[in-house]
């Protein structure tokens, strides 16, 4: 059986403020839960007051699984000033620590097209090697999320899991690697199946949603039983971040894929 952590930004909602959805989403059974920007630079509502956040999971007893570093930095677009985003990961892995929070999910932001993908690539392995040095013996992993451009990102760099798989292996790092988004995978036409085989014990994080529409398991094509299955057989065994758009009320969405997480 899966672990299964709502995204507080999109689900639960109707509870009221973050704190208020994480009580909700305990209330319907969930013992996780994942958030985008801690202190909502990169959210669509107001920020997060963390004492009251830290409060309510403790109350609770939910684990937040997965937080969004701050700010998403552009880092392939002159003049490649990326020290915002160096001090803003010290204050993520502060919030990390008081949130319990094991992961922070890290991006590539947009390419520039006066360099060749290869050596952009590669520029991320060094931004990212410095980062997990900046951070060491916090025991925070930084996990890596391609997302689709044909829909959701237009322009971002990193929209391959091989790619993402790439700079993973070249960080190095027991605590760095891939998010496995099922959602911008198959958006972006990738056997599934395949993908996970490549990336192995790279993949220490997955989201869901489903395909097309972005909206809860079973409004869209993708056979979830299916996914969870493959999932399983490659091996991941980690908690699964529900990232959708509810297209009916929150706990009603979540109703299908808990009965497929059960049983995977």
């Amino acid at each position: 059986m899966y672990e299964l952590a709502p995204n507080i930004e999109l689900l639960f909602t109707e509870a009221g403020d973050y704190q208020d959805r994480v009580r909700a989403a305990a209330a319907a059974g969930f013992t996780a839960v994942e958030m985008w920007g801690p202190t909502g630079v990169d959210a669509p509502a107001q920020p997060k007051d963390i004492p009251a956040l830290k409060a309510a999971l403790e109350e609770t007893g939910t684990k937040m699984v997965a937080q969004l570093s701050e700010p998403r930095t552009q880092f392939m677009i002159p003049p490649w000033d990326h020290s915002e985003f160096y001090r803003k990961l010290d204050e993520g892995v502060e919030i990390a620590h008081a949130l319990g929070t094991p992961r922070i999910v890290v991006g590539s932001g947009t390419g520039f097209g006066g360099w060749k993908r290869q050596v952009q690539l590669d520029k991320l392995i060094e931004i990212y090697q410095k980062a997990i040095a900046q951070i060491e013996g916090s025991g925070i992993t930084l996990v890596l999320e391609p997302v689709n451009v044909r829909v959701d990102h237009p322009g971002s760099l990193l929209d391959r899991t091989a790619e993402g798989v790439y700079v993973a292996r070249g960080v190095d790092s027991p605590f760095f690697g891939v998010l496995y988004d099922i959602y911008h995978s198959a958006v972006e036409g990738e056997d599934m199946a395949a993908e996970l085989a490549a990336a192995g014990d790279i993949v220490k994080y997955v989201q869901l949603a489903d395909a097309p529409g972005r909206g809860e398991p079973g409004t869209g094509d993708l056979d979830w039983p299916d996914r969870l299955r493959i999932l399983r057989g490659a091996g991941y065994d980690g908690p699964i971040g529900l990232e959708y758009y509810p297209t009916t009320e929150s706990a009603a969405s979540v109703a299908y894929i808990r009965e497929v997480a059960a049983a995977a």
